[in-house]
């Protein structure tokens, strides 16, 4: 197939689903990592055609729900300042901190932008040299490269009115704490196929080997969501583990290397703390010291923090597949995308936002 309405072809998407219903035989319960493909279940109506006998849990793969409350909170302060020109993804300007979001500082007058790229951001930087402009550089390895090479530029060019806050996460030290946890019931995954065209699927062969789990790399139109599971049910059904690429027309086991040398250039892994989970050893990236001129965290100096969440809000066990949308007492009550308690409310990748836009409002 080379077009992309054919991975919307109903009749492929029927012969699947018959195929899926012909091989399931016992309950089975998969994760989808990426919350680009829990909207596409959604969207489709995927997780109501799908057999009874599977159950679908949803992962941490939103980098914004995922993003510290205290890098947040960092972030407003910072966006606060007089003389800096705050730049984020637009995903990012509705996300709670404790008290309130980026709009909220923008409303106040803190010069907030959105940006597409952030080399946008670089060219505010070449524009103001008298102003600090700061960009938020948070995401999966998939924007990894990108405000990678941003900061890379910024050092060639001398740029030292620009810096980043770097929050971005890693995936498979994420899947680890998941199969780990006592709690854990996800027997399989279909793995985030955007975060494999940069990193490739070498990374999950040691996952798989260590917990016996299939991990099918999977796009994220209808086709490749139900090829993707059908793939990792013929595997569990037959006792099989490993990983099986269904992204064949994006993914190559080695990834991007040029992409995978950049962020190594710039950035190093460290551990990260995860909103709603807490910490995960190595599974973040932060800027490495000869680039310390450029961040932003050590830029400027922010006190006083003191991170709180809502006591109701569940987006943590919801990140982790314990729970589901519905089973938060303040889904679609306190909270609804226009007054978000968590971020999963929020992004256009949140569990939570994708369960109430398409009105998946009972306990599954």
């Amino acid at each position: 197939m080379k077009y992309l309405d054919e991975f919307r072809d109903p009749s492929l998407a029927s012969a699947l689903l018959d195929r899926i219903h012909r091989t399931i035989t016992r309950p089975w319960t998969i994760m989808e990592i990426c919350g680009g493909q829990t909207h596409s279940i959604m969207r489709h109506g995927l997780d109501q055609l799908l057999p009874p006998e599977l159950t679908l849990v949803h992962g941490p793969g939103c980098p914004v729900c995922v993003t510290p409350l205290e890098t947040i909170d960092r972030a407003l302060a910072i966006a606060a300042r007089e003389n800096v020109i705050f730049t984020s993804f637009g995903d990012m300007l509705r996300v709670p901190g404790s008290r309130d979001d980026l709009f909220c500082v923008k409303s106040r007058g803190g010069d907030v932008r959105m940006v597409y790229s952030p080399l946008e951001s670089l060219k505010l930087a070449r524009k103001n040299p008298d102003r600090e402009v700061v960009f938020l550089a948070v995401g999966f390895e998939t924007t990894a490269p990108g405000n990678a090479m941003a900061l890379k530029q910024a050092a060639s060019e001398g740029l030292t009115n620009f810096s980043e806050i770097v929050s971005h996460v890693l995936v498979p030290p994420a899947m680890e704490a998941i199969l780990s946890s006592p709690e854990n019931r996800v027997q399989g995954f279909l793995a985030a196929g955007h975060v494999c065209t940069i990193m490739g699927w070498d990374q999950y062969e040691p996952l798989a080997e260590k917990h016996h789990v299939p991990i099918v790399p999977t796009g994220f139109e209808p086709v490749d969501i139900l090829q993707g599971l059908l793939k990792t049910l013929q595997m569990l059904e037959s006792g099989a583990f490993g990983v099986e690429n269904q992204y064949l027309r994006a993914v190559r086991r080695e990834g991007n290397p040029a992409a995978r040398a950049v962020v190594n250039e710039i950035y190093e892994v460290c551990d990260r703390p995860w909103r709603g989970i807490g910490m995960i050893p190595g599974s973040g990236l932060r800027i490495r010291e000869c680039f310390a001129a450029f961040d932003a965290e050590k830029k400027f100096s922010v006190t006083g923090l003191c991170p709180t969440e809502p006591e109701v809000c569940i987006a943590g066990e919801i990140l982790q597949g314990r729970r589901k949308p519905p089973e938060c007492p303040a889904f679609g009550r306190e909270c609804t995308p226009l007054t978000p308690l968590g971020a999963t409310m929020v992004s256009s990748e949140g569990t939570c936002a994708a369960y109430h836009r398409y009105q998946r409002n009972s306990h599954e």
